[in-house]
């Protein structure tokens, strides 16, 4: 055995300080510990308060209380590089805490520490934490804007290359979180930060490629960024991305990028010359990739020819490792089902990018709307209403509406619309109202499958979106009039009542604009006014939306077509609202003005009164009454209404009813029956006296008559005359309680007018044959003229007297409406609208105009000379026809004479 050999220990200087091993179980000796003057109790300090505050939050939070925050901050910038790294590690994981952030936020220094190192000579694990602490920052603005004017993402892009994960996760994280940010965006491109995130994708840890996924995402929102990719294929990249089955879960964020950089023209037109778009919908549609092209593949097959020519001296060793590369399937060619979810973002971005037109047609020239068709089918309520709207956005161009017919597509949406999903159901439906917009053959495809049925029945449908997309189905099916024809007999009027009462704006639009393109024919409006579709209609005119409003009352103005309808919705109060409408400043539209004007052409008795003119086309028939002039907002009231009014001393209601009084017929022609009796009676009475008188002495029984006395008989004559006076009165008093109940259950009747009956019968005897217009117009202002008391000199027109004949006739009629034929003297607004009547019913075209003071006139057009064959034609002039003064004087509208006459 050797010697032992002493060691040679020297003992420490005097002037040193003994080691220390402190054991401290408090954080507030470890924070006093980072001001130490000693780097490797700084170290260790770090070290220690970064393992405390890994823990937990509550331990961030207790540190920042102590002071740590500040004594970090200052380590982090050492000289020394361990305790640089152990202060970056400990403050980067206190960053997660909200109120260390709002501490690093005030302090100016903090944001430019972080960066500061990311510097490439410093340690992995300090581009770990530092980037960590970048990464918990950049949630708020604030902090963004500081890393952004720091240089930041510069630095970022950088770590981006780093070959340790943990710098790559947390520095793509960070990026991420910043491109929320516009200008980071520009500044990524910049600083070629856009590659390294492609690169990323190829990462083994599904955390990084999710990241970069997210930083791509938000960076594609950028045209400038998307032009980038463009150039460094991302698209190919992308497409290759959702090709691996593997990463399934990812494959939702790449088609998102997808269809970021899908929305310009540029990335489309590469797409489709590549084939990447025909491999994206084989791949979603779970179909075999399409084959390259056959020049990309002779171009390939040329280059390798090229290379086995110059690698000719090598063994087939390397020959045979060339034909088992071939023979490998290309990554995603097995088929494996994409997940709904990427199935449904696939729909979304083909949507999103055939908002426009140039990527609709291109689109289209791909097929993608096979692909949205193949994706109706699917399980998934999502997946089919993704693809229901895109092909809803698709059927916008003109090709791809007779393409989607073509493929069967429109079989689906309408199976679709049974759906119990209100999603699927709203989108089949939208995507059935732009394919059938302006698209007959569309229309009828529909009602040949069956869709009629389906459409009707989704107007009771609780999902509103969907009721009104129904709604616009059927008013394009209705261009059609046979299509229009089977879905009336199949009910769609009644059907569209409920709709109307819906209390969304958009269903009350569409379903007053369907109504319109309903009710077109006579049936049609008699089914909607007995169902009480026009009260619904009325309604709609209060709403505060303007589309309603409008929709509504074009509605109303097809309704007001025939008088049935026309009189139920002056009833409900329309023409009124239609009035308030036109009255306003804001809520006027020429739809209601429209309706109006349809209205009182249905109705000329308000016309007259509202406007004060009825042109040659409006013509007078049987109820028509001049009510006098009422100003716009005064309610209109019936002729009923006027009937049931007390009499008073207003201006009468001239009233227009060519209808004999049937009381007045049956009593003349009793009368003549009476007559003709009476003439037999005469003969066969004389016969009879003489025979009586021919005849022998009296009877015994006369005799006896003859001895009564006479007191007696006058007595018993009273008493039998008193008896049958009271039951005549008893059955008088029954007869009239009879009457007056039958009159209040029976319907309304108006008075009646034999006298106009006669002048009718007398202008069409002897007014209607005459040859020419002008001869006519005279004849009949004559004829006028003598029925209302005959002309009258001028001057002498206050003297006439004819207030009181006429209130004479409303004693007698016991009524404030008087019909035109029993007045016997009138003036100018009386004449004037006798001649209207008249004229219309031999066709003879005149107008009909109120003025002031009971003024009124007549305008024909005739020919301004006498018609002669042969002769030069002018076109006709207008004349005014005067009834008073010269009964068949002709004036022309603008001369003098009828200035005066049109005036007081």
């Amino acid at each position: 055995m050797g010697k032992k050999v002493k060691e040679d220990k020297k003992p420490p200087p005097d002037d040193v300080f003994d080691t220390l091993a402190v054991e401290s179980r408090q954080a507030g000796t470890v924070v006093l510990m980072l001001s130490s003057p000693e780097e490797d109790v700084q170290s260790k300090a770090c070290e220690a308060i970064y393992k405390f505050v890994d823990k937990c939050d509550e331990n961030k939070k207790q540190l920042l209380d102590l002071g740590a925050g500040e004594a970090l901050l200052k380590l982090m910038q050492s000289e020394d590089r361990i305790v640089r790294r152990n202060a970056c590690m400990a403050m980067g994981v206190m960053t997660a805490h909200p109120e260390v952030r709002k501490f690093l936020r005030k302090r100016e220094e903090s944001v430019p520490a972080f960066i500061q190192l990311l510097a490439p000579e410093e340690d992995t694990v300090v581009h770990e934490f530092s980037a960590l602490g970048l990464s918990n920052m950049a949630t708020e603005f604030s902090s963004k804007a500081s890393i952004f004017e720091s240089g930041g993402v510069d630095a970022l892009v950088k770590c981006l290359s780093s070959s340790d994960p943990d710098v790559q996760k947390n520095s793509v994280e960070a990026l991420a979180q910043l491109l929320l940010d516009y200008q980071s965006r520009a500044a990524i491109r910049d600083a070629d930060g856009l590659n390294p995130l492609l690169e990323l994708l190829k990462s083994e840890f599904a955390i990084i490629q999710k990241l970069s996924l997210l930083a791509l995402d938000r960076a594609s929102q950028d045209s400038e960024n998307r032009s980038a990719l463009r150039e460094l294929e991302a698209m190919s990249k992308l497409i290759d991305f959702v090709a691996h089955p593997e990463w399934n879960d990812l494959h939702v964020m790449a088609v998102m990028v997808l269809s970021n950089l899908l929305e310009d023209i540029e990335s489309l037109e590469l797409i489709k010359e590549t084939g990447g778009l025909k491999r994206l919908v084989a791949l979603i549609t779970d179909q075999v990739p399409p084959e390259e092209e056959p020049k990309a593949g002779t171009q390939g097959e040329k280059k390798a020819g090229s290379r086995a020519a110059k690698k000719s001296a090598k063994g087939s060793k390397s020959g045979k490792k060339d034909e088992s590369e071939k023979e490998e399937p290309p990554p995603g060619e097995a088929i494996i089902p994409t997940l709904p979810d990427v199935k449904m973002c696939a729909a979304k971005a083909i949507a999103r990018s055939a908002k426009s037109a140039e990527n609709r047609k291109i689109l289209h020239e791909q097929e993608a709307e096979k692909m949205l068709i193949h994706l109706l089918s699917h399980e998934s309520n999502d997946v089919q209403t993704a693809a229901a709207q895109a092909l809803g956005v698709m059927s916008e161009n003109l090709l791809s509406k007779d393409s989607i017919r073509e493929w069967e597509g429109l079989q689906p949406l309408i199976k679709l619309c049974n759906s119990d999903n209100g999603d699927v159901k709203e989108a089949a439906t939208l995507a059935l109202a732009n394919l059938t917009a302006g698209n007959s053959t569309n229309c009828q495809e529909v009602s040949n499958l069956n869709g009629v049925e389906t459409l009707i029945h989704l107007l009771a449908d609780s999902r509103d979106e969907a009721v009104a997309n129904t709604c616009c189905v059927l008013t394009n099916m209705a261009t059609e009039e046979g299509l229009r024809s089977e879905a009336q007999g199949k009910g769609v009027v009644t059907a569209l009542l409920e709709p109307l009462k819906s209390q969304n704006t958009r269903v009350q639009a569409k379903s007053s604009l369907a109504v319109a393109a309903f009710v077109c024919d006579a049936d049609s409006r008699s089914d909607f006014r007995n169902a009480g579709g026009i009260e619904n209609l009325v309604m709609l005119l209060h709403s505060g939306n303007d589309e309603v409003r409008r929709n509504a009352a074009w509605a109303l103005a097809v309704c007001a077509v025939d008088e049935p309808t026309a009189i139920e919705i002056c009833k409900l109060g329309g023409m009124d609202l239609l009035q308030e409408i036109q009255v306003s400043g804001t809520r006027k539209n020429p739809f209601a003005e429209v309706a109006l004007e349809r209205l009182l052409d249905a109705n000329l008795s308000a016309k007259y009164s509202l406007t004060g003119q009825l042109s040659s086309t409006n013509l007078i028939e049987d109820g028509f009454y001049d009510a006098g002039q009422i100003r716009p907002n005064t309610k209109f009231m019936s002729i009923e209404d006027y009937c049931k009014q007390e009499l008073n001393d207003k201006r009468p209601i001239l009233f227009i009813v060519a209808k004999a009084d049937p009381v007045a017929t049956q009593s003349a022609s009793n009368l003549e029956l009476e007559a003709k009796d009476n003439s037999k009676t005469n003969v066969s009475g004389k016969s009879s006296r003489t025979g009586r008188e021919g005849k022998g002495p009296t009877s015994p029984g006369r005799r006896r008559a003859s001895m009564i006395p006479d007191d007696d008989r006058k007595s018993k004559q009273k008493e039998k005359e008193e008896k049958q006076k009271e039951e005549e009165l008893q059955a008088q008093l029954q007869k009239e309680a009879e009457a007056l109940a039958n009159s209040e259950n029976q319907p309304f009747n108006p008075p009646t007018d034999s006298n106009l009956v006669k002048y009718i019968e007398e202008v069409t005897e002897r007014i209607l044959p005459l040859a020419t217009a002008t001869e006519q117009v005279k004849a009949l202002a004559q004829f006028v003229a003598d029925k209302m008391g005959g002309c009258i000199e001028k001057g002498q027109l206050p003297n006439f007297s004819w207030e009181l004949p006429l209130s004479q006739v409303k004693f007698e009629l016991k009524s404030n409406v008087v019909p035109i034929g029993k007045i016997k003297a009138g003036i100018h607004i009386h004449r004037a609208l006798l001649f209207k009547a008249l004229a219309d019913r031999i066709a003879l075209p005149c107008t009909l105009t109120r003025g002031e003071y009971n003024r009124a006139w007549n305008e024909v057009m005739l020919p301004e000379t006498p018609e002669q064959p042969g002769a030069q034609k002018f076109p006709p002039r207008c004349f005014i026809v005067d009834l008073i003064h010269q009964p068949g004087r002709l004036m022309r509208s603008d001369s003098p004479e009828a200035v005066t006459y049109k005036k007081l």
